[in-house]
């Protein structure tokens, strides 16, 4: 049970730590209780208290009533604070256990001696009262602490426990454990998904809500993908099971929560140096305390008096939760909302944010793409031709141009060639031979590098974006297709203004379409017929210009630039959710995600600095109190006030740190 372990390696996140968790507070709850028993009758058999209340009821052998009492309440009581005393003392890392272990340790053994005939007096009353309130305020901290893993064990329980297997006719129920890879599961109304997956029958409104922040249930209909963890709506599914344990998506988010809550950023780097400086500041100046009490020639008992109290309120307790309490809710009620965070240094730096780069397909836009030109450039190939050539090389890509091409060949109900020797141009298109022919697909980048004129009616005022079809290395064709803005893009846009970051966009579309959708959201800047590599020179041109850059991409083709840049976001992952080069991963491709992202970051931060400056402002303030420093105006803090104090400065921090759950998708 080694509390100290606990608050400052990290706070246990998985099933096993949460089990742990409660075991370590229904400890500390029912060690309170007896603590609390034992301090009512060394508080009415003390003499200090009954001189102090001009009362007397000394019963024979007084004294060793009292010694025998404390002695169960300093073993008993105090034994968490003992044993996290032993642990520090072994990782030679002095901290809040020592202090408080020191400070039990002293006043219950010179007590002790004045009992078998040194002369003084005992505060045993002191000792008892202070272990109980040592041990409450552990006790609704750790209640509090609790609540950080709760946000992840949510996440952790969302998967049912057991799937409905399809074996031919029968349906058989089998624990998730036996699920394998491509067994035919059946999911009925209202249950959860108990695996990723493809449907192989029926449709069904999901909520995944819980896994991507969506709110509103999403439509999945046949050779669609279902994520394991969320909730069915009213249709039956049948579904061939892709992933399951280790690989399953929520798996992957787990364990990258798990992993983020792990790595220390500088925030934490420095708040736990700030602990070790405090503690020894503490010792010294328990000692120093101590001292110069009994130089100034007052008596051992009320000297001693004055380094336990010392002891007890330096205890860097809240300064050692400052800042694990918010990473640990940080980081969970992120992968709730659809950001997943792999880099927390990243994620804390997203406040310094001053310019975003936008890839624009899928982010600003839907990505969805519909076909609104076709134009032949060659007699030999009429423009359902040029359609049907094109379908034959886009009919196996999920890219949305070939989406959009593929869907205006099925409205047309036309049929498509089998391509040869398919190939991809990097960046620029895909190549086959169909019927013989030799078939590109390519961007107007691929038309400059080949020296071939675009055609001049190619490009229309709209923000098009237009592919264009070579065959046997002459131009025959393009087809132009449009992409609707996102409802949203246009509000976060208004809260990156807001937050003074400049938004720039970088595509590999058209001069024309670039400037369309730059000008009707009010970009900064836009960048055209960019290829992926020279986003890297468009991250580095603006970091040169000491732009604190972010930049967001699908994780795929954008990898260097999103490695070069400060803060790297891959967006719209959905169920692959490693992105192994950016920062922060948000699973849809909503760039109000991305707002609520750098807003969230400053909360985060600024929870982190509110409690950095709650604890250590708390000790500048308590020490010299404890010390005396007020003692010639009647002002003296005891041992058990100082507990009180001390206590109520870690709940401070750890309700602080809560109250970050509700920062998160607020508009600033």
């Amino acid at each position: 049970m080694d509390h100290s372990k606990m608050d400052h390696d990290d706070i246990p996140m998985g099933m096993e730590g949460h089990d742990h968790h409660k075991m370590m507070i229904a400890d500390f709850k029912k060690r309170f209780w007896i603590t609390l028993v034992l301090t009512g009758p060394i508080l009415f058999l003390s003499p200090m208290i009954q001189d102090f209340f001009g009362y007397a009821f000394l019963l024979p052998g007084n004294p060793y009533i009292l010694f025998g009492l404390s002695s169960i309440v300093y073993f008993y009581g105090g034994w968490p604070f003992l044993k996290g005393f032993w642990s520090e003392v072994k990782k030679a890392s002095p901290g809040m256990m020592t202090l408080i272990a020191m400070a039990i340790s002293v006043a219950y053994f010179y007590s002790s001696a004045t009992v078998f005939g040194l002369p003084g007096v005992d505060f045993f009353w002191e000792l008892a009262t202070l272990i109980a309130i040592m041990l409450l305020g552990h006790w609704i901290e750790m209640k509090s602490v609790l609540g950080a893993s709760k946000a992840l064990q949510l996440l952790v329980s969302m998967m049912p426990a057991e799937a409905h297997r399809v074996k031919g006719d029968v349906i058989e129920d089998i624990k998730l454990e036996a699920l394998l890879k491509d067994d035919i599961i059946l999911i009925k109304p209202g249950e959860k998904v108990p695996a990723d997956g493809i449907i192989t029958e029926g449709s069904s409104y999901l909520n995944e809500s819980m896994l991507t922040g969506e709110s509103k249930p999403v439509k999945k209909e046949l050779n669609e993908k279902v994520i394991g963890g969320s909730v069915n709506g009213n249709g039956s599914l049948k579904v061939k099971v892709e992933h399951t344990g280790k690989d399953s998506y929520l798996n992957k988010v787990i364990k990258m929560v798990e992993d983020a809550q792990k790595t220390k950023s500088k925030m934490q780097n420095l708040s736990d140096r700030a602990a070790k400086w405090l503690t020894y500041i503490a010792l010294a100046i328990g000692f120093g305390t101590l001292a110069t009490w009994l130089m100034l020639g007052f008596p051992f008992v009320y000297a001693l008096e004055r380094m336990v109290t010392v002891m007890v309120i330096a205890c860097p307790h809240a300064l050692g939760l400052a800042i694990p309490l918010v990473v640990a809710i940080s980081t969970a009620v992120s992968a709730q909302n659809g950001l997943l965070i792999r880099n927390r240094t990243a994620f804390e730096e997203s406040r310094k944010i001053s310019a975003l780069l936008f890839d624009k397909t899928g982010t600003l836009t839907k990505g969805d793409f519909g076909v609104t030109r076709i134009k032949s450039v060659d007699s030999a190939y009429p423009d359902q031709e040029i359609l049907r050539l094109a379908s034959a090389l886009e009919q196996s890509s999920e890219h949305p141009i070939a989406v959009g091409i593929i869907k205006k060949v099925k409205e047309g109900k036309i049929s498509i060639p089998k391509p040869e020797r398919f190939k991809a141009i990097t960046g620029k298109g895909v190549e086959a031979n169909v019927e013989g022919k030799e078939v590109k697909v390519v961007s107007p980048g691929y038309l400059k590098d080949e020296k071939i004129t675009i055609p001049e009616d190619a490009y229309s005022d709209a923000a098009e974006t237009v592919v264009f079809i070579l065959i046997d290395g002459a131009l025959a064709g393009y087809i132009a297709l449009s992409d609707e803005i996102r409802p949203e893009s246009a509000e976060a846009i208004k809260v990156f203004k807001k937050n003074n970051i400049k938004v720039l966009m970088a595509t590999g579309d058209n001069e024309k379409t670039a400037k369309a959708v730059s000008d009707k959201l009010g970009l900064d800047g836009y960048y055209a017929e960019v290829l992926p590599h020279q986003k890297v020179e468009i991250v580095k041109e603006l970091q040169g210009k000491g732009e604190f850059v972010a930049m967001t991409g699908d994780g795929v083709n954008d990898a260097p630039a999103l490695a070069q840049a400060n803060v790297g976001i891959a967006v719209g992952s959905g169920t692959d959710v490693a992105a192994e080069t950016a920062d922060i991963i948000l699973v849809n491709s909503n760039p109000q995600d991305i707002a609520n992202l750098i807003l969230f970051g400053k909360a985060t931060y600024q929870k982190m600095i509110q409690n950095l400056i709650w604890a250590t402002g708390y000790n500048v303030i308590a020490i010299p109190l404890a010390a005396g420093v007020l003692y010639s105006s009647g002002f003296v803090l005891g041992p058990a006030v100082g507990a009180v104090f001390m206590s109520l400065s870690t709940i401070i921090v750890a309700i602080n740190a809560q109250l970050l759950k509700s920062k998160i998708g607020k508009k600033e």
